[in-house]
């Protein structure tokens, strides 16, 4: 009577009551007398407390009764909110209908007419709404029934037509049916949301387009199912909309909540468009979407509620699901159906509270038998603030100060009934207060002391948890720090710590340890052991851990009543405790999150113990994982977010046993959920692998590295079916994996990597191509192991196996794809700019590709030498695949880069030489490196263009300038290689090439030989100012007189000088063969770049022989150091005699190009030039008269006339019979030029028979005729 008074009086009436029945609980004050016999006030005292539990137990049944009359949700702080308008509107009849299979029978015609046409067809129509009935019943039986008897089709997209299109449906049976998981079912709702086109649709539009066909189920489960395929077909049809189908999913269900509140009268407190904007922060992949984009999407729900068509389908009654209420989803959507309650909205009012108080005082009159009731739950919050404090204090009081089993049974009820409206009502403070004071009487942290109202606290707990879990929040923490220590105990009565496991391997091990019973801890003597000391001397409840340093032994008699206390823990089964975490599984939304929040805690507290480190929390929120992994998306990505950091940390843990421990837990739980197939453009799998990653990379501990590869890999091989996102954490731990200091570790996670390409390659190429990169990118840092071995060369064999993988797929990129796959790869691969317009069928050669071009510049020798055969062998093999615009991406973006990187170092260093001959004088490392990378390199891309021409030849002018800059390269050995390379390039398009592109390469050649002479200028200029001492004094010079600089300079510029006749000798060859392999077919321009070319290397060797400065100092620096001596005289001599002989062939052979360009003048002006320099050598006369001053002699002079006259010979007898092959009438023209020359021979001395010979026939058959 007292409780139901208290709720229809005045807030300080029941305050003047709750505090009368607490000092009536607790007794008279200490040294007060009282009347009462000893019973009398031990009964009055029960009485008061049983008036108080009654008061919280009316109050609650109250509040239950008005919930329940009201059918609202749970409420929320000082918060309730309403429930759904019942009456929303039901689908309507879509336009058309499914039409009959039979056609109408041709009435024009009596005779056709059968009147058994009509019978089949009523009985058609009867069968076919015989099957809609059964479909509005059991929809799976109906759609069965409907495919056996042939009236709709049995593939999914015909199934998927039936329902949008028939009327007669049931739009509420077709939400229940296209939101179930069996194969068919799930088949026809993803044809059935891929049959809306959503392109360029706004995104609330397509949900009021996708809605009006049907009525979401109530089931969450099934809610989450349709949404999130309408999230990712919505995705696809505007790939440009959101970052990812996550954003779109998330923003789904904020737009259904916002809808639900903005059109339910029953909702006092409307969401405000920024709370719209705030709850959708960072729901685009981190980043946040535009402010007026939230804006205008809250603005038009808003005006326009979000509903199906109504207008033919029959009503029926719904109730709201339990699961779903379960969930605390009951109040999601309006588009679930809900029932209407007959009473008005109740929320907290507080001008309804002042009201009916002005009531009470405008009528003092009125007889206190008169009362005004309520039915607002709101007003139960401030009687609770007024009352909650002394049934506190009572309840306490009485329970640690009575071992009274009736008073204590009170107490804890009690205290039930308080937990029960204080946290329902939303009352964190003083739901915490009696939660935490009914964990405190447990005395689980003092065992010794313990009693059976202490294990009557307990089972109160246990009770508590499991009927109010979904509003306990924050203190769930307490109550899973009371079963933690229970199960403490209860090990410590079946083992010694000593014997103890705490990763247990098997189940079994623990069931047998638990059959030996509490006793069994005395008999062992386990009391030695200094954590189960610190259990029976006991702590504080809010001591972090049991385990203490002890000063002294316990007592006998401390153990005797520890042992007794335990066997009071029988009473309470693995059963009771497993029921907690069973039933979190039927937690809602918001409290599964908090549950799990406070279990991390309570773990992470267990497993920190220094000395007593224990796993029970830990392998329960592995069991809780799994009873809740089947929750919606959107509640398990909030839990995984908890359960994510936790691994993570614990992964991270010094306690290898613990981390271990974890990490086999984690993959248990992978395991599991990858058997859910993830639809495409989702992350779930990406964030559930990330603590894979997070430790593989931060731990220190190679055992938990070498599990975390073990692991990964027995996930992916045996779910690699279902593999989606979670492709990029795999590969990520296998990248990890490669560069690790373990050999073992290496080699495990390539012998997996290896599998996966080898076996399961598709499965990556289904997926998106970063994954495809991301797989590349790994198989590159492979090759980078310091366990060099064969990894590195198999590693590169994968990627050439990747290339005939990708040949074999015929892989072909979605067209609405393609943007995106670009954007990726230039995101990926920062250095593939050149690829803008990528054709469809090539775009996964990039990564492979790219990855190879990374590894040609690398230092290993072998590595780099099998990295540049791999990738020209690639292009060699698969090139046919590829079109003109992607070879070009290649050259620009892949191939030339390689040598422009070695061309830029080949240039800085011969800069160096010219500067510093000190420097490039040496031979380094790099430079050996580039040689050889040159060397290979160019042959095969000379390889690769000739085969490819036609596709590639707008890339010669590129692949040209790379040889000539080889060519003109100062590294020893870069000559010859360029010169055969490019004698290979002409070689291979002698049929290919046009005019124009031989030109390219003559001009090339032309080039090299001008860059040459220039660079080796100014190496000349570097012997500058060292003396010619010989000029000055005409004595010799002895090796005192040149100081150590003079004699390193001049050894170089030695050097230099012999390679720079090798070079010069080098491209003379070149072009002398490629004129003779085309002298037929050359055009006039490229006979005048060929003639320049052997003019200019001819005049530039006669500069350098006739510099008599230059010839002394270096047969002075040669005898100094022994050395031999630059050929001068050889160089000059071939190289006019090649350029001779050029001439002669392009008169002989080429006579209309000779005639356009006048070559037989300059024939003649060569012959003669060269006759000249003959009689300068040989007649001192003549030379003297030229000379303006005379010029001193290191050598005698005779001796060097003779020696260099004897070196010219052959060539004056070259040019002797050059003029001999003349037609006589070119001789005519020009005899007045030469014929004086001739006659200077006649009279010159001769070191040679064979000139006055050669002389004789040229004056007998060339001359004679002209004169007669």
């Amino acid at each position: 009577m007292t409780a139901m008074w208290s709720l229809q009086t005045y807030l300080k009436d029941t305050c003047r009551i709750v505090n009368g029945l607490l000092k009536t609980a607790l007794g008279p004050p200490t040294g007060s007398s009282t009347t009462l016999s000893p019973a009398q006030d031990s009964t009055f005292r029960n009485d008061s407390v049983k008036c108080l539990v009654n008061l919280a137990k009316a109050m609650g049944n109250w509040m239950d009764q008005q919930l329940k009359v009201n059918e609202t949700v749970w409420p929320k702080g000082s918060q309730v909110y309403a429930s759904m308008d019942s009456n929303a509107s039901q689908i309507s009849e879509l336009e058309g209908t499914i039409s009959d299979c039979d056609s109408q029978p041709d009435t024009s015609n009596p005779e056709a007419y059968d009147a058994s046409m009509l019978e089949q067809r009523r009985a058609y129509k009867i069968e076919l709404q015989k099957g809609i009935s059964l479909f509005n019943r059991k929809p799976s039986k109906g759609v069965e029934f409907l495919i056996s008897t042939k009236k709709i089709g049995s593939s999914p997209e015909e199934v998927a037509s039936f329902l949008m299109k028939t009327a007669g449906l049931n739009g509420t049976v077709i939400g229940d049916y296209l939101g179930e998981r069996d194969e068919l079912p799930l088949k026809v709702m993803h044809a059935y949301v891929d049959s809306f086109n959503f392109e360029k649709k706004d995104f609330v539009e397509a949900i009021r387009f996708f809605l009006r066909g049907f009525r979401l189920p109530g089931e969450a489960q099934k809610i989450d199912r349709i949404m999130e395929k309408f999230a990712e077909h919505y995705w696809k049809c505007n790939p440009g909309s959101f970052t990812s189908a996550d954003t779109a999913y998330v923003l789904a269900y904020s737009v259904i909540m916002l809808n639900t509140d903005a059109h339910n009268n029953m909702v006092k407190d409307k969401m405000t468009k920024a709370d719209f904007v705030r709850n959708n922060r960072g729901i685009d992949d981190g980043k946040d979407l535009p402010e007026e984009y939230l804006g205008s999407l809250y603005d038009r729900v808003v005006k326009e509620e979000i509903r199906m068509n109504s207008d033919t389908l029959a009503p029926q009654n719904k109730q709201v699901n339990g699961l779903n209420k379960l969930l605390g989803l009951d109040g999601i959507l309006n588009l679930v159906s809900w029932m209407q309650p007959d009473e008005k909205p109740h929320g907290a009012n507080g001008r309804l509270i002042r009201d009916i108080q002005e009531q009470f005082q405008a009528k003092p009159e009125k007889s206190e038998s008169v009362y005004h009731t309520v039915t607002d739950i709101s007003i139960l919050r401030f009687i609770l603030e007024v009352s909650w404090g002394p049934m506190l204090a009572a309840f306490s009081v009485t329970i640690d100060q009575s071992d009274d089993r009736l008073a204590t049974s009170l107490c804890l009820q009690g205290f039930r009934y308080a937990v029960h409206v204080t946290a329902v009502m939303g009352m964190q403070t003083q739901r915490d207060a009696f939660v935490t004071s009914m964990a405190k009487f447990t005395n689980l942290h003092c065992a010794a002391d313990m009693k059976q109202k202490n294990v009557d606290a307990v089972k109160a707990i246990i009770t508590i948890a499991i009927e109010d879990g979904n509003h306990l929040h924050g203190s769930w923490e307490h109550i899973l720090t009371c079963l933690s220590r229970i199960e403490h105990l209860q090990l410590l009565g079946e083992v010694s710590p000593s014997e103890k496991r705490y990763v247990p391997t098997k189940k079994a091990e623990v069931d047998d340890k638990k059959a030996l019973g509490f006793p069994n801890l005395k008999k062992r003597g386990s009391f030695q052991n200094p954590s189960v000391m610190a259990v029976v001397r006991g702590g504080s409840y809010d001591s972090t851990s049991l385990v203490k340093s002890v000063p002294k032994l316990v007592t006998p008699e401390q153990i005797k009543s520890f042992i007794a206390n335990l066997n009071l823990l029988d009473q309470i089964g693995n059963f009771e405790l497993n029921h907690v975490y069973a039933n979190s599984q039927r937690l809602n939304s918001e409290a599964i999150v908090s549950f799990v929040k406070a279990l991390c805690k309570v773990s992470m507290s267990e497993l920190q113990s220094p000395t007593d480190p224990r796993v029970f929390s830990l392998t329960k929120l592995v069991e809780t994982a799994h009873y809740n992994m089947n929750r919606i998306r959107l509640v398990w990505s909030r839990i995984w977010n908890v359960l994510s950091d936790f691994f993570v940390s614990v992964g991270l843990s010094e306690n290898l046993s613990v981390a271990i421990f974890v990490m086999d837990s984690l993959r248990q739980l992978s395991m599991k959920f990858l058997e859910r197939e993830e639809l495409a453009n989702y992350h779930f799998q990406h964030e559930f692998l990330r603590p894979f990653v997070v430790v593989m990379q931060k731990s220190s501990s190679a055992e938990i590295r070498e599990l975390i590869v073990r692991c990964v890999s027995q996930m992916v091989l045996s779910r690699v079916s279902n593999v989606k996102s979670g492709w990029k954490n795999v590969f990520t731990v296998f990248t990890t994996a490669a560069l690790d200091e373990r050999k073992n570790i290496v080699l495990l996670a390539f012998e997996t990597i290896e599998k996966i390409v080898r076996d399961h390659f598709h499965c990556i190429i289904e997926t998106e191509i970063t994954v495809y990169a991301d797989c590349i990118r790994c198989l590159i840092t492979f090759t980078n192991s310091k366990f060099e071995g064969d990894i590195g060369f198999n590693t590169i064999e994968f990627l050439r196996f990747c290339a005939l993988k990708l040949e074999e797929g015929g892989l072909v990129l979605n067209e609405k794809l393609k943007n995106n796959t670009i954007s990726a790869l230039k995101e990926d691969f920062s250095d593939t700019q050149s690829f803008t317009d990528l054709d469809e069928q090539v775009s996964y050669w990039i990564p492979l590709l790219t990855g190879l071009c990374k590894q040609v510049s690398d230092p290993r020798p072998a590595i780099r030498k099998r990295s540049i055969e791999v990738l020209f062998h690639i292009l060699m093999d698969h090139g046919h695949l590829f079109t003109r615009p992607f070879w070009t991406g290649i050259f620009s973006s892949i191939i030339l880069p390689v040598f422009n990187n070695i061309r830029s170092k080949t240039d800085m260093l011969f800069e160096e030489s010219v500067d510093s001959p000190s420097s490039a004088s040496l031979d380094t490392e790099e430079t050996t490196w580039d040689v050889e990378t040159s060397t290979l390199a160019l042959q095969l891309l000379v390889d690769l263009l000739v085969k490819f021409f036609r596709s590639v030849r707008s890339q010669l002018p590129s692949v040209v300038s790379i040889i000539v800059g080889f060519i003109k390269s100062p590294f020893q050995g870069s000559t010859g290689s360029g010169i055969s390379v490019l004698l290979h390039l002409a070689d291979g398009l002698a049929r290919s090439a046009s005019e124009d592109e031989w030109r390219e390469i003559f001009l090339a050649l032309k080039e090299a030989a001008s860059l040459t002479f220039a660079g080796f200028m100014k190496v000349l200029r570097t012997m500058d100012d060292i003396e010619d001492v010989e000029t000055l004094s005409g004595q010799s010079v002895n090796i005192g007189d040149l100081d150590d600089d003079s004699l390193h300079i001049m050894s170089y510029v030695v050097s230099r000088t012999k390679k720079h006749i090798d070079v010069l000798s080098q491209i003379v060859e070149v072009v002398s063969d490629l004129y003779r392999r085309n002298q037929f077919s050359l055009s006039a321009s490229h006979v005048d770049i060929l003639a320049d070319i052997f003019s200019c290397i001819a005049s530039h060797a006669q500069q350098l022989n006739t510099d008599t400065v230059l010839r002394r100092k270096f047969k002075r620096a040669c005898s100094v150091q022994n050395l031999t001596e630059p050929q001068l005289l050889n160089f000059e001599n071939e190289a006019y005699k090649s350029y001779m002989m050029f001439l002669q062939d392009m008169v002989t052979c080429n006579p209309n190009v000779s005639k356009e360009l006048d070559l037989e003048s300059r024939l003649v002006t060569e012959c003669a030039k060269i006759v000249k320099i003959y009689l300068k050598c040989t007649d001192p006369q003549q030379q003297e008269q030229q000379q303006r001053k005379p010029v001193l002699w290191v050598l005698p002079m005779e001796s060097d006339r003779v020696e260099e006259a004897t070196a010219r010979t052959s060539l004056l007898v070259s040019s002797l019979e050059a003029l001999c092959s003349l037609e006589a009438e070119s001789l005519k023209k020009h005899v007045s030029s030469f014929f004086p020359l001739l006659v200077d021979l006649v009279r010159t001395e001769h070191c040679s028979p064979q000139v006055p010979y050669v002389l004789s026939n040229v004056l007998k058959s060339c001359i004679g005729p002209i004169l007669a």
